[in-house]
């Protein structure tokens, strides 16, 4: 567990061997409640090599000076990805201009 937003990593290492790799991340809100988009790689014993991007939003509850993992939705593929955000640009232009 982590102390510090920084910390928060979805690294997984496994007999010496690192699993889930860590490409990038993004803090996308702060506070007692955090979330953040994480772009990662999986290790692949058959070929020896790391898969292709994949994603992964964590929601994170600071409790007793720890986060801890509170929920996650892994995106399965860039396709996905890239689908969940021309939705978002399109719901974000719909209402833009009128209020909720």
């Amino acid at each position: 567990m982590a102390e510090n937003i920084e910390e928060l990593t979805v690294n997984y290492e496994e007999d010496g061997v690192l699993v889930v790799k860590e490409v990038d991340k993004e803090i996308l809100s702060k506070g007692a409640w955090t979330t953040i988009l994480f772009r990662y790689q999986e290790y692949d014993k058959g070929t020896n090599s790391y898969s292709s991007d994949k994603y992964t939003i964590r929601r994170y509850q600071k409790r007793g000076g720890q986060y801890q993992v509170k929920s996650k939705f892994n995106i399965s593929s860039a396709a996905q990805a890239a689908k969940i955000v021309e939705v978002l640009n399109r719901w974000t232009h719909e209402t833009q201009g009128h209020s909720i």
